[in-house]
């Protein structure tokens, strides 16, 4: 029964340290870029755009393809960046709570 109680101790433990890293990545910024830093996305460590900035030297009403791809790269490194960066703080709950790692067997 002891050993219940302590994996019940860390999964309250890793449910609060989950919570932590949440609430950090939503405060983290991470940033995709294209053409050259003309298409910039910001997006948070969660990967939420909130802000997409365009230089007007791309924008081209004969071109709209060649913008939207630079978008769609922009868009992608972004949340790339995002995924890696949840990742590593995940992998440091993990760690922290002596489970060396991301995801664990049960006993039974």
């Amino acid at each position: 029964m002891t050993d219940f109680m302590k994996m019940l101790q860390q999964a309250q433990q890793m449910t609060g340290k989950l919570q932590e890293v949440q609430e950090s990545l939503a405060r983290l910024t991470v940033t995709g870029a294209a053409g050259g830093g003309l298409v910039r996305v910001e997006a948070d460590g969660k990967g939420t755009v909130k802000r997409v900035s365009i230089d007007p030297s791309v924008v081209n009403p004969a071109d709209v393809e060649m913008l939207e791809d630079l978008v769609t790269v922009a868009m992608q490194e972004v949340q790339k960046k995002a995924r890696e960066l949840s990742e590593q703080e995940m992998k440091k709950v993990a760690g922290g709570l002596g489970l060396g790692g991301l995801p664990f067997k049960l006993p039974f």
